[in-house]
């Protein structure tokens, strides 16, 4: 006899029924703790990125901005020069946007004054948060909050270290795909395994 095996509990959010990318990153990566310099620069990176764009957009471009900005390397991206951004401007695989293009570089080089100042980004970052996770008890999306003091600290301080497109609310997103907050609602097979 076949047993019926249970549907998996997810967050609701619209796009995860429809869009296996999406999914993917639901399922694997967001909320999960990040331990590696690359990767704190790639969510902050497009974090910016998506400002006023659905994060749906983002993912689906990802592996273009990870060919485009030297596979997130912020030494690199640092470097980049005018014909850089003119080369980005004219690349359909990415947000073709001035401002966020030029904000990219300006925070690879802020970026690189941290790490010399902390010894890592990460060192930098996750002390915010006390040096571990906040863990959230959302029982619905509509509990989440979009911005939190510690958002708005974060952004703070971002910005005085040179960092632009780094809003209170940019901050928050970033927090919850690096790890720094689990917003997983209870239900979720994440909130558990995210803890």
């Amino acid at each position: 006899m076949k047993r019926e095996s249970k549907p998996v509990k997810r967050c609701a959010w619209p796009p995860l029924a429809s869009d296996p990318v999406y999914r993917d990153y639901h399922d694997r990566e967001w909320g999960v703790p990040v331990h590696e310099e690359r990767r704190w620069f790639e969510f902050l990176m497009l974090e910016g990125a998506q400002a006023g764009l659905s994060w749906a957009t983002i993912l689906h471009k990802r592996e273009n901005y990870r060919e485009a900005f030297a596979r997130f390397d912020p030494k690199k991206v640092a470097r980049f020069t005018p014909r850089d951004v003119a080369r980005l401007l004219n690349d359909p695989g990415i947000i073709r946007n001035r401002l966020k293009i030029n904000a990219a570089i300006t925070n690879a080089r802020a970026f690189l004054a941290v790490q010399k100042e902390f010894g890592s980004f990460e060192s930098y970052i996750w002390r915010f948060v006390g040096g571990s996770p906040i863990r959230n008890h959302r029982r619905s999306l509509r509990e989440i909050q979009v911005r939190t003091a510690i958002s708005d600290a974060m952004s703070g301080d971002l910005k005085k270290r040179g960092f632009i497109f780094v809003g209170s609310t940019i901050c928050y997103a970033f927090m919850q795909a690096t790890g720094l907050a689990n917003d997983h609602v209870v239900g979720c097979f994440r909130h558990r395994e995210c803890r």
